[in-house]
């Protein structure tokens, strides 16, 4: 008997111009337009429309010199900005858990949550360089001390998120009450970097938890809902963490031949600007065709593929015209529905707050 093919969840990195740092100079659209809030939701728009379940934002300090080009809006802000404008697609910041005040970082993902009608979710940035943390007047920590600290940073999140029970609000205009306080629980916090006494200022949001996105990595990942595999890690991960509960993400970087240059031009032609760096991801360089061949070879080892294209515009129209069609014909690629939330979209359970029990 031939096993049907599993359909696999797609997102897809849109910071900036592109993946390669020198997408910049190419990308067919002036410098400044890496600022453009149009731009952003034009790129989108396109996303959504393609059926991508959700879309990544990077976040990052950008060099002062070098290939990059300097300056970048905070990808808290650009999710917000998009959140309101789209019906289906997940909306994915980056937001950095050693150098973001636990408590803003938990009631900004919340109100990103509430805004999005439930698409929210957080990459967990671990930005540990010297850059980062010298904007911010803190010391690069130890390895070790990192992974405690997002550790403390993600279970503070989802404590706060649970802290207002689902039925907390009840908006009694007989009575004047607008919510009902034993259902809103404090959250006390002792940690080893940082204590907190909550409850969050924003009720709980549509999912319950946002969905948590995290690099392997990380050394996290029972803490997360989905997990991004680096190369290694599909073939040392993937299998088996496809039978937990989170959701796997192989990270593959992507730059396809178009209908005027091949692949490997083009990326020698970004290369001669600025190499770009190798980060442990996966990365393809050739024809649409080839790559929906990797895609199937993913299949069985991990959930989905979060695709980060060289240059934002040429390598996103190509998924979008010839990748995606490809895909959807085999089975192989899951359109999110609209109305849904991210959780509905990528099958995880929306979890009830761990507070309900004490008052109900």
């Amino acid at each position: 008997m031939v096993r049907a093919p599993k359909p696999l969840h797609l997102a897809v990195e849109i910071d900036g111009a592109g993946g390669h740092p020198a997408a910049w100079r190419v990308w067919g659209r002036p410098p400044e337009d890496v600022l453009s809030p149009r731009v952003l939701r034009s790129v989108v728009d396109t996303a959504e429309a393609a059926g991508f379940a959700l879309v990544t934002i990077d976040d990052r300090v950008v060099p002062g010199e070098g290939a990059y080009p300097v300056g970048r809006l905070d990808a808290g802000t650009r999710a917000s900005f998009v959140a309101t404008t789209t019906a289906s697609i997940g909306v994915a910041p980056t937001v950095q858990a050693l150098t973001t005040e636990p408590f803003h970082l938990a009631t900004q993902l919340a109100s990103l949550d509430h805004g999005s009608r439930g698409r929210a979710a957080w990459v967990v940035g671990s930005d540990n360089s010297a850059d980062v943390n010298g904007a911010v007047g803190f010391e690069p920590r130890a390895p070790e001390a990192v992974q405690r600290e997002v550790r403390d940073v993600i279970e503070l999140a989802r404590q706060l998120w649970d802290s207002w029970e689902d039925d907390a609000v009840i908006r009694d205009a007989a009575t004047g009450r607008y919510l009902d306080p034993d259902k809103v629980h404090h959250v006390g916090f002792e940690g080893e970097f940082f204590s907190i006494v909550g409850p969050l200022i924003t009720p709980r949001s549509p999912q319950g938890q946002i969905v948590v996105v995290g690099a392997a990595e990380l050394g996290v990942t029972d803490l997360l809902d989905i997990v991004l595999l680096s190369g290694r890690d599909v073939t040392e991960i993937g299998t088996s963490a496809a039978g937990q509960q989170a959701v796997t993400l192989a990270d593959v970087e992507v730059i396809l031949d178009t209908k005027t240059e091949s692949a490997q031009s083009r990326l020698a032609r970004l290369d001669g600007y600025s190499p770009w760096p190798d980060r442990g991801r996966l990365r393809f360089a050739g024809s649409a065709r080839d790559f929906v061949d990797l895609v199937r070879s993913l299949a069985d080892k991990v959930d989905g593929v979060r695709i980060h294209p060289a240059v934002v515009t040429t390598d996103l129209a190509v998924l979008v015209d010839e990748v995606l069609p490809v895909l959807q014909e085999l089975s192989l690629h899951r359109i999110p529905k609209p109305g849904s939330t991210l959780r509905e979209t990528l099958g995880l359970p929306r979890p009830l707050s761990r507070f309900t029990s004490t008052t109900n």
